[in-house]
């Protein structure tokens, strides 16, 4: 999604840092007009770096786009405290720290715009999901608060929350699922999960393309007044419909009829 978001907003006239641990793969996004900056999001002086270097370059940073993270999947009792926290440095605090490091500068320039991406992870909840889950439930907590925080300054921060897409997403998330709880007490489970994410995600599954979240990312940077949240994507609307006015019992027969 971030790839074809960086594309796309190059297309519009815009100028981008894509950043990632891995620069190579972005080669495109060179090639198209853009920048790209090789940062791991975990790493504070990679961070600090990334940004004094847009600075220099540049002067300012008008909008940044939170894009980076994972999903980790297993079951509570088969996930390492190590992972977890990985989990949560990833999706959460190298999200934070980047955040962190350019508010000073949009403080400054008393304009500026944070755009967080979520999920619809971020409303609802699935089996085996439960630290991908946590950093997306937090990750929409956060990013209320820090609205508040920065009204005073002119600075705008936005929630997009996806449904299924058409990433590598499924992929990710199947193989650590069935290592983590693939064997034990939870196997029939996490196989009937990878199953269904991989059916997901596939092409007979029909998940949206990653312009349906690119538009969105687009329209929040345009808007001059945008909304706080934007969910697209397949399932994402529905399922965080069924979950906030039919209530929990509900959506958990849903989910539960799904694993049997």
């Amino acid at each position: 999604m971030g790839k074809h978001a960086a594309l796309q907003l190059i297309a519009e006239g815009n100028i981008v840092y894509g950043a990632a641990r891995r620069v190579e793969l972005m080669k495109e996004l060179v090639v198209a007009g853009g920048h790209a900056i090789k940062l791991d999001i975990t790493d504070e002086n990679q961070i600090i770096d990334g940004v004094k270097q847009i600075i220099k370059e540049q002067g300012k940073i008008d909008v940044l786009v939170n894009n980076a993270g994972y999903g980790l999947y297993g079951a509570v009792e088969d996930i390492s405290m190590e992972d977890a926290r990985r989990q949560f440095d990833v999706n959460i605090f190298g999200l934070a720290r980047i955040t962190q490091e350019v508010l000073p500068h949009m403080r400054k320039q008393k304009s500026g715009r944070i755009i967080n991406i979520s999920s619809m992870g971020g409303k609802i909840y699935t089996p085996l999901g439960a630290w991908y889950h946590a950093t997306k439930h937090a990750l929409e907590g956060w990013s209320d608060c820090l609205r508040l925080e920065l009204k005073q300054f002119n600075i705008d921060v936005v929630i997009i929350e996806p449904g299924a897409i058409k990433t590598e997403f499924g992929d990710v998330m199947s193989e650590p699922l069935l290592k983590n709880s693939g064997e034990g007490p939870y196997k029939k489970m996490a196989h009937i999960m990878s199953k269904a994410t991989a059916e997901t995600y596939s092409e007979k599954g029909k998940p949206s393309p990653p312009s349906v979240i690119s538009n969105l990312i687009s329209k929040a940077i345009t808007a001059k007044k945008p909304k706080t949240r934007y969910a697209a994507g397949k399932m994402a609307k529905p399922l965080m419909w069924i979950r906030k006015y039919l209530g929990d019992r509900i959506f958990d027969m849903a989910l539960m009829s799904q694993v049997k």
